[in-house]
């Protein structure tokens, strides 16, 4: 069986590139299509055989990939997939939308419909800074992208989705029912600290989507240590609105986040997230959770068991929960065993399986 793998984009570190990696170890020979690859962004590819389009060539490619929308669509159906048995795309944008040969069976990881067509398209245009003239012209081009997006997804001959909450999405916009296998968490790599720090933490980009804002105004007024792990294009205002008791730790290695999960009293999760990969790290390390009660969350987070919820997406209710909120309440050892069932080896068991079926199924 000749397996091509494809994803979006090559340029960041993110839970989409974590499923990249586990597929590829998976199907070591495949070689990895993708618009654009910068190999300064993103490690853990460097002995992989990954193949770029036109895009790759064009100015700020890496940086300014949304300058090149208008032409994604032709960039996706020149890549030539006609010598693989089975292609699996690993997706949240537009790379799922590829022409394959008849005898080539398409199996789509979806880690959400593309957020700036679909269920983030008014928000998007909001975040647009590139000028007027752009701003007005985008409706029209995201307009067209829709159109195309939705009939390139019926190419797909199966799709698999990282939760119910993404399968439900694929069938609002896309009328395709999937299959939901989460993603994989190397929780072997997380443990339980005999000793606890006296600070919540957060770990995110640093992007208008995540709410790190609501965070930071409710540990302002509280006046608590908050950590906080990640990068991202709102860093210097996120900065500037933040007091002295935030602190802000930026890019991390594996090793100090791991140790910064295993002492903090609960992480904080204020985003509306697919699945949460750091959710379930957090719990892999015995920890509960603080969640917004909308996405992923809902499928992962065990109320009182392995978290709390709040249930408004303001700082006021955050507030309020970790006034009340009592880390010692919940038991390390069990949240640990919870978490578990999210392992990288329940992954392989899952996805492997389905492929094979499926792929014999499609022989017939």
């Amino acid at each position: 069986m000749k397996v091509a793998l494809l994803h979006d984009y090559l340029n960041q570190a993110g839970g989409a590139e974590r499923v990249l990696l586990a597929l590829a170890e998976l199907y070591p020979e495949a070689p990895i299509y993708t618009l654009i690859h910068d190999k300064k962004r993103l490690t853990g590819f460097e002995n992989r055989d990954i193949r770029t389009s036109f895009l790759q060539k064009m100015p700020l490619a890496s940086s300014k990939i949304r300058w090149y929308l208008p032409l994604m669509p032709t960039a996706i159906e020149q890549i030539n997939l006609s010598d693989y048995d089975v292609v699996i795309s690993s997706t949240s944008a537009l790379i799922k939308g590829v022409i394959t040969h008849p005898k080539t069976l398409h199996i789509c990881y979806c880690h959400t419909p593309t957020r700036y067509l679909w269920s983030e398209a008014h928000q998007y245009h909001k975040e647009i800074k590139e000028g007027k003239v752009i701003r007005y012209f985008l409706p029209y081009l995201l307009n067209r992208l829709r159109l195309w997006d939705q009939i390139a997804a019926q190419r797909v001959n199966h799709f698999i989705a990282n939760s119910n909450f993404i399968a439900q999405r694929i069938k609002n916009y896309y009328n395709r029912e999937s299959t939901v296998i989460y993603p994989p968490v190397d929780t072997e790599n997380y443990y339980i600290s005999p000793d606890l720090g006296n600070y919540y933490l957060l770990i995110s980009r640093l992007k208008p989507y995540k709410k790190v804002d609501l965070v930071i105004q409710a540990f302002n007024k509280l006046n608590l240590p908050l950590k906080i792990i990640g990068t991202g294009e709102e860093e210097e205002k996120l900065k500037k609105m933040a007091k002295s008791n935030i602190e802000f730790l930026g890019a991390v290695s594996e090793k100090e986040k791991q140790k910064y999960l295993a002492n903090c009293l609960a992480l904080i999760h204020p985003q509306i997230e697919d699945f949460g990969l750091t959710v379930i790290e957090a719990m892999a390390s015995g920890r509960p959770v603080i969640a917004y009660a909308e996405g992923g969350a809902l499928e992962t987070v065990i109320e009182d068991k392995t978290g709390q919820f709040f249930t408004e997406q303001s700082w006021e209710p955050l507030i309020d929960l970790i006034i009340k909120f009592k880390p010692k309440e919940f038991n390390p050892l069990e949240i640990k065993e919870y978490a578990e069932k999210f392992n990288t080896n329940n992954f392989y068991l899952q996805i492997k399986n389905f492929i094979e079926a499926a792929h014999q199924e499609f022989k017939k």
